[in-house]
């Protein structure tokens, strides 16, 4: 049984990040209404805040409750999947990330010629526009709008304003957003070992000293986000309801 839908306060929104290299405009999905969250993301592959990241990848990691879709609109996104990388583009069809598996998205970098030459489509290699969704669940920790738009200005904190990456912030966001990071494959049990030390790391240890997986600042839905810490008693605590948006309790992680 699918949580109960209500009016969605972002429906809507754009989100930007790396001073709109990346936009996210947040959609109703044109083809299935039972989707938790879809947006249409545009990757601006000249910006020079993309370009400056281009050869770095995020992080891998799964989801162990959810199912994540992709479909390309235009240009060419790359889907690494245990390992080995898929180039998609707009003549191919949705393709599904089941739970646990080890993966993450980023614009590969191609022969734009070569690319529009295998596809036929003309790409110019100036934008890639993908849509991104994810199956609904019972799981209040999971994948939704809250948690991407604090993952965006997270890491907007880090490529614009040079602030170094802390293992534990980003452990603890991405344990409130059903999220956990990979560990090798070689490793017995690796996915277990990781989504344990995603909740002992990012949760326990991270509320304990003050790590929280949402700011008010960046928080749009700021009651779903309260509502989401409650769940637990490490990070009750930063769920203040009281005051504006942005006098509301903010996380206080090392940069």
């Amino acid at each position: 049984m699918s949580t109960l839908k209500r009016p969605d306060p972002y429906l809507g929104k754009v989100i930007t990040a790396f001073e709109g290299g990346i936009v996210t405009r947040v959609i109703d999905h044109p083809y299935d209404s039972s989707r938790v969250f879809a947006y249409e993301v545009t990757f601006h592959l000249r910006h020079p805040r993309v370009v400056a990241v281009a050869a770095q990848k995020p992080p891998l990691h799964f989801h162990p409750y959810q199912e994540e879709y992709v479909e390309v609109l235009e240009g060419r996104l790359a889907v690494e999947v245990e390992g080995v990388e898929h180039v998609l583009g707009p003549s191919d069809s949705e393709f599904m990330l089941k739970p646990w598996c080890n993966h993450r998205l980023y614009s590969p970098v191609t022969d734009v010629r070569e690319q529009a030459k295998k596809h036929n489509d003309g790409w110019d290699g100036e934008k890639t526009v993908f849509l991104l969704s994810g199956q609904d669940t019972d799981e209040m920790f999971r994948l939704d709008t809250v948690f991407f738009e604090n993952w965006y200005a997270y890491q907007d904190r880090i490529v614009v304003n040079g602030d170094k990456i802390n293992l534990i912030q980003v452990m603890s966001m991405f344990d409130a957003g059903g999220s956990y990071l990979s560990l090798p494959t070689w490793i017995p049990f690796s996915r277990t070992i990781a989504r344990g030390l995603g909740i002992v790391v990012g949760r326990w240890i991270g509320g304990l000293l003050g790590y929280q997986p949402f700011l008010g600042e960046w928080t749009t839905d700021w009651d779903l986000a309260c509502r989401k810490m409650e769940m637990t008693i490490f990070h009750k605590r930063f769920a203040n309801r009281e005051g504006t948006k942005r006098d509301k309790v903010r996380a206080s992680y090392a940069a």
